[in-house]
């Protein structure tokens, strides 16, 4: 494809030529585990890099290699990886990228699975991190350390849906040569592009919006080249946290309707925070495209929309927070999000409860606190659910 095609009509082209596959419409499956040689110097060949035919699918396969071309050109990347969850891609370019000794600057507030795996780094190989609201110059400059290597964003934050400026922590971070990660699964490319405000790697969980359908488990990444290559060669290699090619083939295929689905998750969300806004038993709705949201002009300055995901506190604590999501009816219980249906979760007991009480409460997360995913139904459905259940 060429580069000036738009980004809705990108995901559904890029990556993928059908001449080069019998003209067949779909991407076909590569479901095979190794490749063969036709004589033993091709081989020696392949494995030195001289040919860059396809050799054990654990090292590079056709199929999840359409993805990564694609997740690529989304992301106005040079390079992608695909691999089997979100955790096996930031982790991936974590231990890529920093060593014993070294440290991370996080935004406060990361997903729960990410705190952990800080934690072990901390704990197994003496990789200090800081997480810090990120919200000034002055703020990110006293915390860096010689030792800083990896500035590491989520944005929109999980799960209070804070937004980091992006344009600001890049500007502190050429300054210092500290390489800028952003987890930008709650965006995907379509609402929010970090490399463009100077990022240097963005990483999704894509089973979220970019698989849409709950139907599969991965983990995308998009930088430089050289990145890429650094990281194809070390801890997706060696590690061997590698994506199936069916699973590539679903992510393909849920990318075609990205832009459709995200403009009715954002729309939906829309309405609902409209009407959650003002009942009596909600204490407070978090979400960034409000304008009384402190990530309000942020979210104007680097995103197409503010997104398909609500988190609000209800009055009361955890009881309330619980029988409130045990009284919804269609509304699904559940951890995910970015799937067709809507789902609703509590993060101090669920998706966040490895974080201690104390770190769960500087990251601003309460036991009232809940976060819901809007889907694809009616929003008229959805709200006549949540009502209901506010009012039960």
């Amino acid at each position: 494809m060429t580069d000036n095609h738009r980004f809705e009509t990108r995901t559904i082209h890029d990556g993928y030529e059908d001449k080069s596959h019998h003209n067949s419409l779909a991407a076909p499956i590569y479901q095979t585990s190794t490749f063969t040689f036709e004589t033993a110097e091709a081989g020696e060949r392949r494995f030195a890099g001289e040919d860059p035919g396809y050799i054990y699918s654990r090292l590079g396969n056709p199929t999840v290699r359409m993805l990564e071309e694609r997740i690529a050109s989304l992301e106005n990347a040079e390079a992608g990886l695909a691999f089997g969850s979100g955790m096996a891609a930031v982790s991936a370019v974590l231990l890529n990228l920093v060593k014993s000794g070294d440290h991370i600057l996080c935004s406060e507030g990361v997903y729960g699975c990410t705190f952990g795996l800080l934690k072990m780094l901390e704990e197994k190989f003496s990789i200090d991190h800081d997480l810090l609201p990120l919200d000034s110059v002055e703020q990110i400059r006293s915390a860096i350390r010689p030792t800083t290597t990896v500035i590491y964003i989520e944005t929109p934050i999980n799960p209070t849906l804070k937004l980091i400026d992006l344009e600001m922590i890049v500007s502190v971070a050429k300054e210092y040569g500290i390489q800028v990660v952003v987890d930008n699964t709650f965006s995907t490319p379509y609402l929010q592009r970090p490399l463009e405000f100077g990022c240097d790697i963005v990483l999704h969980s894509a089973t979220k919006y970019i698989g849409g359908h709950g139907d599969v488990v991965a983990g995308l990444v998009a930088g430089s080249k050289d990145a890429m290559t650094s990281i194809a060669k070390s801890t997706q290699k060696d590690i061997g946290g590698i994506l199936s090619p069916f699973d590539a083939w679903l992510l393909l295929r849920g990318l075609k309707t990205l832009p459709l689905r995200m403009d009715r998750h954002c729309s939906n969300a829309r309405s609902i925070v409209e009407n959650l806004s003002s009942h009596p038993r909600v204490k407070k709705v978090m979400y960034p495209g409000t304008e009384t949201s402190p990530s309000h002009a942020i979210a104007k300055k680097q995103m197409k929309y503010p997104g398909g995901l609500i988190s609000f506190e209800l009055n009361g604590g955890k009881q309330e927070a619980q029988e409130f999501m045990n009284k919804l009816k269609m509304i699904k219980i559940a951890v995910s999000l970015g799937d067709a249906e809507t789902l609703i979760q509590h993060p101090s007991t669920m998706t966040h409860a490895v974080v201690p009480e104390d770190e769960r409460r500087r990251m601003g997360i309460s036991d009232s606190l809940i976060r819901i995913s809007i889907g694809l139904e009616a929003w008229e459905d959805i709200w006549e659910d949540v009502l209901q259940a506010l009012e039960a």
